[in-house]
């Protein structure tokens, strides 16, 4: 577990900690701040459910990178408005192609 990760996925970086510097896995020393100092079992619960939202999103990420420009879409958009429909046409099937190679996962 990453107890920085935890932290902060629990909103608590308004304090400040420290955490032991022996081979991991690592616990908190010092703890100061307006919050009470997480359980490890709270800590825990926070990484699991960072973990679990990382898995869920990890399609969005991969996408990203592969979509097509938002200059590609301001020209085809400039192109549509003048009657010529082929790269607006393009853009769409360049943004299906992505999709379709990182599909978003079934929601249980």
């Amino acid at each position: 577990m990453d107890i920085n990760i935890a932290i902060d996925h629990l909103g608590l970086n308004a304090n400040s900690y420290k955490l032991t510097q022996s081979v991991p896995p690592h616990s908190i020393v010092e703890w100061n701040g307006p919050d009470a100092q997480p359980t490890e079992a709270e800590l825990q619960a926070a990484y699991d459910a960072y973990v679990a939202e990382q898995a869920a999103t990890e399609y969005q990420r991969n996408r990203q990178p592969e979509y097509p420009s938002l200059a590609d879409l301001a020209d085809a958009l400039y192109w549509s408005n003048q009657g010529d429909n082929t790269k607006l046409d393009e853009y769409y099937a360049a943004c299906a192609a992505v999709k379709a190679k990182y599909p978003k996962p079934e929601v249980n």
